[in-house]
This record gives structure tokens, C-alpha cells and sequence, in this order.
């Protein structure tokens, strides 16, 4: 089930955060910073604070079956100054390497474009590292395709793609 998260999912989320990146960016980020620079308790620390702040019109969806969070999805108003307020933005999807192919990333997407249509949004965005093929396959499959958009990530030295869905 989906279903919005809260205080009490802060280690579960810190703990999917930090092994989804180290699994789907460890051919392209340093090792150095999979390991050090992104901590299960350093996320922790974050989501903590950004689960509690009140002013954040951002969600925070997890997956939970079996009393298991298997994933989280964080989705608000679009971040990017060249777009204008009918544009949601999918902030990200993180399923537990051990949970993935099990169409929860599929769900999560659903959700997402469910709530922009709930605030009559025209289009959704999000960004995704150029190398990162598997994610960037995943979102062309459910209807996403690059807008020609490209940021440098200085922090990594790796590209990201913007890719957009029309509603």
C-alpha cells in the first residue's frame, strides 16, 4: 500500500536512500563519496528534518507490504526556474535493491501522476544522471521522454537529463 510518510519512517528511508544510490550510481559516483559522502545516518538526519517541517508542500509517499517499507517517492511543485505553475515535479522514486521488478516504481508512478492531476497540472518532470540508463529506460516505458534539458551535477562531475510527461 501507498500511503503518506511520517516521523516514524525516517531510519527506513535513510537506509533506501543510501542503497539505492550506492547501487544504481556506483559504475559513475565515486566510491569515496557512495561511501562516505552519503550515510545511512547523515539521511536519517534529513529526513528527520524535512519530514517535520510543516511549511514543505512536498510529499513523501513510502510502499509498505508485509509491514515492510520497500520504497519511497517524493513529489511537489516543480523546482526548475524555466517552468511555470502548472508543472509537478517527481522529485524521485527509491525502491530497496532488494524490492525492485516488482512493479512498485510503476505504482509510485501512478500516484505521482494522480496528484498532478488532482492539481490540474499540465506536465510533470523530473531528473535522472544521463548514466543512469535503467531509470531513464524505466521512465520512457511509463510514458516520460527527454525535453533536450541538461544540467551538470558539479558535486559528481555526471550529466543529468530532464525528462517530462504531458498530462
Amino acid at each position: 500500500m501507498i500511503r503518506l510518510a511520517n516521523i516514524n519512517d525516517c531510519s527506513r528511508l535513510a537506509e533506501i536512500h543510501v542503497f539505492t544510490w550506492r547501487h544504481a550510481y556506483r559504475d559513475f559516483i565515486s566510491k569515496e563519496y557512495l561511501i562516505n559522502g552519503i550515510t545511512v545516518k547523515g539521511r536519517e538526519e534529513k529526513w528527520q528534518g524535512y519530514l517535520s517541517d510543516t511549511n514543505s508542500e512536498d510529499k513523501t509517499y513510502v510502499f509498505e507490504e508485509d509491514l515492510i517499507v520497500k520504497g519511497f517517492m517524493t513529489i511537489g511543485d516543480c523546482r526548475d526556474e524555466d517552468k511555470d505553475s502548472n508543472t509537478f515535479e517527481l522529485h524521485g522514486i527509491y525502491v530497496d535493491p532488494l524490492f525492485q521488478r516488482q512493479k512498485i516504481g510503476t505504482k509510485f508512478a501512478n500516484k505521482c501522476i494522480e496528484e498532478a492531476k488532482s492539481l490540474e497540472r499540465k506536465e510533470i518532470t523530473l531528473w535522472v544522471f544521463e548514466k543512469n540508463k535503467s531509470s531513464i529506460s524505466f521512465y520512457e516505458n511509463i510514458g516520460f521522454k527527454p525535453d533536450g534539458k541538461i544540467i551538470v551535477k558539479e558535486r559528481f562531475n555526471e550529466n543529468a537529463v530532464r525528462m517530462k510527461m504531458e498530462l
